[in-house]
């Protein structure tokens, strides 16, 4: 970059979604500020936006000050959307609106956490890479079918940047401020915070399978991969012993000894953790969340449902409504 580039202040604005979690925001935030701060002079300067007549509040009800959406013609060089709980608290059409209007401006455009659905919704990701939250992921897939994030800590991707969230912003800010203002010296900003295991950018977003399940042998953890991947769809013992290259019924001696279960009850259990977390994030109908979960019949999935919980889908549904919900991410 150009040394005039380089005495130009950026401006970083944050559009807070009520239930934003302070995590992700101050993982954001604080390297950009750290960044001012050792370079001497201000290099970033940072703005809080929100829905007017809204407070910035995050998921454990610390309020953080801010002001108004941005306007046109406001300078911005990039804006991101932060968003925590789940998406039907996210239908914000004056933040979309902004997105869309930032992007038309010129503005390079953020997501940290769930902000990328709300990136989605505004049509900014159309043919984009780009990642979200794991546990958002399967509500987007399910709201925009054309779309395919990658779990990735976080992406970027032009004038589009997605995130994770969680810790993953420290990751990203310091690639960021690396393009800007050089390694050395984002180095020292990620030393400033003892960030000193720096992940790239498609490091993984959660713990490994073996990590995950507590299990290190091949074969299971090649069958536990599979699972995760045919939801939808699941495959029967004799296809996944064959993945395995062990016989269906070594199959379940190695569910037996090392997971203290069976393959069709960890299946089962995965396709309704699922379902659990489309009830609380989509606006799917009960039926298209069983077939989404691989089950046969509403009817079929409801009785699973209620036998594994001890409520039926609706139950659960109706007891997550937004003015329920708390959350961590």
């Amino acid at each position: 970059m150009a040394a005039d580039d380089l005495k130009n202040v950026q401006k970083i604005g944050f559009i807070l979604i009520p239930g934003f979690a302070l995590m992700s925001y101050a993982s954001a935030t604080e390297p950009l500020r750290a960044a001012n701060l050792l370079a001497g002079r201000d290099i970033y300067a940072l703005s809080t936006h929100v829905v007017e007549g809204n407070a910035g509040v995050t998921s454990s009800g610390i309020p953080v000050p801010a002001v108004p959406l941005p306007a046109r013609g406001s300078g911005f060089h990039t804006v991101f959307v932060c968003a925590g709980g789940t998406p039907v608290d996210w239908n914000v059409p004056a933040v979309l609106a902004c997105l869309r209007q930032l992007a038309r401006d010129g503005v390079r455009i953020g997501g940290i956490s769930g902000g990328p659905y709300l990136m989605a919704a505004a049509g900014l990701l159309e043919d984009r890479d780009f990642t979200i939250h794991w546990e958002h992921a399967p509500a987007l897939v399910e709201a925009f079918p054309g779309l395919a994030p990658r779990q990735a800590r976080y992406v970027l991707d032009g004038n589009r940047l997605t995130c994770g969230g969680g810790v993953a912003p420290l990751d990203m800010m310091h690639a960021l401020i690396s393009q800007r203002m050089g390694s050395d010296f984002a180095r020292r900003v990620s030393d400033w915070y003892l960030h000193t295991q720096v992940e790239s950018s498609g490091a993984p977003q959660r713990a490994s399978l073996a990590e995950r399940y507590g299990v290190n042998h091949p074969g299971l953890l090649m069958v536990l991969e599979k699972m995760e991947a045919t939801i939808e769809a699941p495959l029967d013992r004799q296809a996944m012993g064959k993945l395995a290259g062990v016989s269906p019924r070594h199959l379940d001696r190695l569910f037996s000894s090392q997971m203290g279960s069976s393959f069709l009850l960890e299946y089962r259990k995965l396709r309704l953790d699922h379902a659990r977390r489309l009830l609380q994030q989509s606006p799917l109908s009960i039926s298209e969340i069983a077939f989404a979960t691989g089950f046969s019949s509403a009817g079929h999935f409801a009785r699973t449902y209620r036998a594994a919980f001890g409520e039926p889908p609706r139950a659960h549904r109706q007891s997550t409504a937004p003015t329920a919900q708390t959350e961590l991410l």
